[in-house]
């Protein structure tokens, strides 16, 4: 039997991500898309706390187990904005990366890191995993790629030669901040299966 197990986003691009890697690699579980009307404040200073605040908001408020993660780029010469203000940085993910090219403009220092932050809770809220992920690479001066979603198109990671959005899924879940959280979770989910007594349990 698998678990349902509701996804704190409605980010059509976390979904995707988060979708594809629940199948590949966590079998036990259904994700199921968060319901359009419940929304959720982010008012915490960190990474993790905004993921805490908005799987435990959902897990409370339908019943269930929720996951919910936390992301941002961090510009090093800019202090580390855009950070925990990514999403709400410009109205679109056009105007982001409109607004950061221009006030990287004239910066030879492009260093940044994307994080992610993912938490797991049960229905009351209690926190099963709380788990982190960076990615380093650099700030370009101009968009590339088609793919992937928000700033990928200027995040370069030299160890690759290629931004978030010319690598293929595969290789962004590999490399990237969300793939590093994940496989991170992964480790931590047959030892939270074993604990709540689920493994070989037909319920």
């Amino acid at each position: 039997m698998t678990r349902p197990l509701i996804l704190a986003s409605s980010s059509p691009g976390k979904w995707r991500e988060f979708n594809a890697f629940f199948q590949a690699h966590a079998p036990a579980w259904e994700l199921r898309r968060m319901p359009s009307e419940i929304e959720v404040e982010e008012t915490g200073t960190t990474f993790a706390e905004n993921a805490l605040l908005k799987a435990r908001a959902v897990a409370k408020s339908l019943g269930e187990w929720a996951i919910a993660d936390d992301s941002g780029l961090a510009v090093e010469a800019l202090g580390g904005v855009p950070g925990i203000r990514s999403a709400r940085y410009a109205p679109s993910d056009a105007a982001r990366i409109e607004r950061l090219l221009r006030e990287m403009e004239g910066i030879p220092n492009r260093r940044a890191t994307f994080h992610c932050a993912i938490a797991l809770v049960d229905p009351q809220g209690v926190v099963h995993a709380l788990v982190e992920g960076v990615c380093s690479g650099e700030i370009l001066t101009q968009p590339r790629g088609e793919g992937g979603f928000g700033y990928d198109p200027l995040f370069w990671v030299p160890e690759v030669g290629l931004t978030f959005a010319e690598m293929s899924p595969a290789q962004k879940e590999a490399i990237g901040h969300r793939g590093r959280a994940l496989r991170a979770l992964k480790a931590q989910l047959p030892l939270l299966e074993k604990r709540m007594g689920w493994l070989g349990s037909q319920e």
